[in-house]
């Protein structure tokens, strides 16, 4: 189980580093840029990057920090995906 200020910890690292959030229904959430997630005490916001301006979001995902499985650390060049799609 994660805590917020241990998920605050890993989006403030110098230098940031791109990461996967994987909830507890296999669902995941790349996040490519700290402006993109905003941690609070008990959910965690990810903005999807909008296509056309990727320091936008499209879309809000509101996750409870209690189904948060895993957070990853995403490979050096990993693109964008669709956020949500579980296996994607």
């Amino acid at each position: 189980m994660f805590t917020a200020d241990e998920i605050s910890q890993r989006v403030k690292r110098t230098p940031f580093v791109p990461m996967r959030i994987i909830t507890s229904a296999g669902e995941h959430y790349d996040v490519h840029h700290p402006d993109m997630i905003m941690v609070g005490q008990r959910l965690v916001v990810v903005g999807t990057a909008s296509a056309k301006n990727p320091s936008v979001f499209e879309r809000l995902a509101q996750l409870s920090i209690l189904h948060l499985a895993a957070i990853e650390d995403l490979a050096a060049g990993t693109t964008a995906g669709s956020n949500g799609e579980a296996g994607a």
